[in-house]
């Protein structure tokens, strides 16, 4: 049976695309879902007319999707689990996990039915994950799996080198603060000298 689809459809097609499926596939789902209509006469017209702004919309989406494709593609996002001691996991990461973790770190909504592991991730460790983002545009991203302790452990050292830091920078500028008073000081007495030799002059 031909339809014409009305949004995407993973693996077949986009808006405005006619596309051949079976019956009961269209009747059962894609119909009463509003996902596609029948390609009848009347509707492929209808199409016809409504290209101009279906193709305007596709080239909205794929620049969409092309940008998150490069917020994400490479990046690797932190899971924290319980991990054995043989780095097994108590249980495994799953798409729902992952989604939330981009959400969280970098504040980018992603329906975890588009979360593809190539394997269920049951050991701490790197993994990737392959994110379906619109048609055949993916984002690859390394899924970093660490036990809770040893987040928190990184998280204290990491809190503990940026005091150090900015404990640095305070002495720094306590000493530049410093320089500067000196230099202040160099320059009135350079100048009460200079009084001086003006006034021996003018005697």
């Amino acid at each position: 049976m031909k339809v014409i689809l009305l949004k995407e459809l993973k693996g077949k097609g986009g808006e405005g695309d006619v596309i051949d499926v079976a019956q009961g596939f269209a009747v059962n789902y894609l119909l009463p879902q509003g996902i596609a209509i029948e390609a009848t006469k009347g509707n492929l017209k209808q199409l016809e007319q409504r290209m101009h702004n279906i193709k305007k919309r596709e080239v909205k989406r794929i620049e969409t999707a092309d940008d998150l494709k490069a917020a994400l593609d490479g990046k690797a996002v932190i899971i924290g689990a319980k991990v054995g001691e043989d780095g097994q996991l108590f249980g495994s990461v799953t798409a729902v996990m992952i989604a939330e973790a981009i959400k969280e770190q970098f504040d980018i909504d992603i329906d975890r039915k588009k979360v593809d592991l190539r394997k269920p991730i049951k050991t701490a460790g790197d993994h990737i994950a392959s994110i379906a983002i619109y048609r055949d545009i993916k984002a690859d991203l390394t899924v970093s799996v660490k036990s809770d302790a040893q987040i928190a452990a990184e998280a204290a050292a990491a809190a503990e080198a940026a005091a150090k830091a900015e404990a640095e920078a305070a002495v720094e500028a306590a000493e530049a603060v410093e320089a500067e008073a000196e230099a202040a000081v160099e320059a009135a007495e350079a100048e009460v000298e200079a009084a001086e030799v003006v006034e021996e002059a003018a005697e």
